[in-house]
């Protein structure tokens, strides 16, 4: 090993704190994300890549369960306010008006089409009642129904 390699070395180990707050390449290599890291892949290994992601963007591991406990909230509230509404009432009750307008029209589309298919129906039993009436007087062989 050359004297000029030993030095780029210890160059680049000093450019790391051996607290692992901060290396010159990114990251935060301290032993506490090293241990959720490897902790990560021995638990489930996709767990593991995103604790990893998370420690090579430069976050300390400590911030990462209150970082997804935001996210958690945030998306929690957005979904509440969805369900909830807005906070104008006359916005709130044209809202539910329209609402109560498309389930009405759903309403009458179910109808309307349960009342063609009983037409459909009906209209098939009709042609076939005329096609075998039309067979029965068009039948040589047979002279009525027998009693």
């Amino acid at each position: 090993m050359s004297s000029t390699h030993h030095s780029q070395s210890s160059q680049s180990a000093s450019s790391c704190s051996h607290r692992g707050s901060s290396c010159r390449w990114g990251g935060n290599w301290s032993a506490a994300n090293i241990g959720a890291i490897v902790l990560g892949f021995i638990v489930w290994v996709p767990l593991g890549f995103a604790t990893l992601l998370w420690a090579a963007t430069g976050h300390a591991i400590d911030d990462l369960p209150r970082w997804l406990r935001d996210r958690w909230r945030q998306i929690r509230a957005f979904g509440a306010q969805a369900r909830e509404g807005s906070d104008n009432a006359v916005f709130d009750e044209y809202q539910q008006t329209q609402h109560e307008r498309i389930h009405e029209i759903k309403e009458e589309i179910r109808r309307r089409a349960e009342a063609f298919r009983n037409f459909r129906h009906d209209a098939r039993r009709r042609q076939d009642q005329r096609e075998f009436d039309e067979f029965m007087s068009t039948n040589p062989g047979h002279d009525g129904p027998r009693d």
